[in-house]
């Protein structure tokens, strides 16, 4: 179910601010028929952090109710407090998702114990698999391998995107159960992470723009057809780029609307 090319979906908004509700049912569309094998609802790239609980949850349900049961649908639920954490990934079950996906907690800047402890919560208090998330360069807060180890143990904690760099990834794959799920969380940085085996998918920004040919790359990474997935991957290099030009998501949603 956490394996192949999965977009971390924008979400489109009017020039006020409120959700674009058309702009999402298409987007939603194109991905279900262009190879996507999953999708983050309401994650970074779909403004997790700015969007209202009641837009948060809004959209989510919007999601899974356009996707269908055709793919996969993983709820950006996490949050810098625990108990909003829960309230979303409630939302998420009840919603029908798959899984949640949940970032490390930013700002405050927990220890260790405090990370595990609001992970374990989570995964208590709501009964459907969760992924952890690890983007230290924007929670300015890094889940560290040995806590990801004792996380894995945890009933409901079956993976995690990780958004660091590669050697973090392989220490990762090396010291994790074979069915704890390891995602690649910078576009960057997928080919050669898929290549040597290490991940078992992507969390991609780039496939907001090339869904097909993502999906293409990444199934060929899966499969160690290194020639082709870096073939591909030479394709969306300066998509990948041109997406972090400036803080994520201001380029991916800036092309959308260029491309209409």
């Amino acid at each position: 179910m956490f394996r192949g090319s999965i977009v971390a979906l924008v979400t489109p908004m009017h020039d006020d601010g409120a959700v674009d509700w058309n702009a999402l049912a298409a987007l939603i569309e194109w991905h279900c028929t262009s190879g996507t094998d999953a999708i983050v609802s309401v994650g970074t790239t779909g403004e997790s952090a700015t969007l209202s609980p009641a837009e948060h949850k809004a959209v989510i349900r919007f999601t899974v109710e356009k996707v269908a049961g055709r793919v996969p649908v993983i709820a950006g639920a996490g949050g810098n407090a625990t108990s909003e954490a829960i309230d979303l990934s409630l939302a998420a079950y009840d919603a029908g998702c798959a899984a949640t996906l949940q970032v490390v907690p930013y700002y405050n800047k927990p220890p260790q114990r405090g990370l595990y402890a609001h992970f374990k919560a989570i995964a208590d208090a709501v009964p459907m698999p969760h992924l952890l998330y690890n983007v230290p360069g924007r929670t300015a807060c890094d889940l560290l391998p040995e806590t990801v180890v004792a996380l894995a143990k945890v009933p409901n904690i079956v993976g995690i995107k990780e958004a660091s760099n590669m050697a973090r990834m392989i220490e990762l794959r090396a010291v994790c159960p074979p069915d704890f799920a390891l995602l690649c969380g910078e576009d960057g940085l997928s080919a050669e992470a898929l290549c040597n085996g290490t991940v078992d998918g992507v969390v991609s920004v780039t496939a907001n723009l090339a869904p097909d040919i993502m999906h293409q790359m990444v199934a060929a990474g899966l499969a160690r057809e290194e020639n082709r997935c870096h073939a591909l991957n030479d394709r969306l290099a300066p998509l990948h780029e041109a997406m972090f030009y400036e803080c994520n998501p201001l380029p991916v949603k800036w092309a959308l609307y260029r491309l209409g």
